[in-house]
């Protein structure tokens, strides 16, 4: 009998202290970004197997991660969320879909806030 199975792999609130943002003062002196990567895909293989050449390599994408967080300024964290997804879903053919939370701590709203979080979600054709 045939089955269907999803799966996922996640690396939840990874943190980076980075400079995007509107404001000038943000690019300057920055602020503290938390991420969460949803990675879809049917690791099953890969589990009956034990063959990480099967699954995705998590320390690659933390990588590309940080690299999207720390060599580059955004203006918003929608951009940085939508290139983050992009790019690990290009680079990771086995992957269905990609979805990218970015959650920017202490938002300038002129109150009381936790973070702001943009959250995009990518899904191969």
């Amino acid at each position: 009998m045939a089955q269907l199975s999803r799966s996922c792999v996640r690396l939840s609130n990874i943190v980076f202290y980075a400079h995007h943002g509107v404001l000038k003062e943000e690019h300057t002196i920055g602020a503290k970004y938390e991420v969460d990567a949803e990675l879809s895909f049917d690791f099953t293989a890969a589990a009956q197997n034990d063959d990480i050449a099967k699954t995705v390599d998590y320390g690659t994408v933390y990588r590309k991660i940080q690299d999207a967080m720390i060599l580059k300024k955004y203006f918003l964290i929608e951009t940085v969320a939508y290139k983050i997804a992009h790019e690990i879903l290009h680079d990771f053919p086995v992957l269905d879909q990609v979805s990218i939370k970015v959650r920017k701590r202490n938002p300038p709203v002129n109150g009381i806030c936790d973070y702001a979080e943009a959250d995009y979600s990518v899904t191969r054709a």
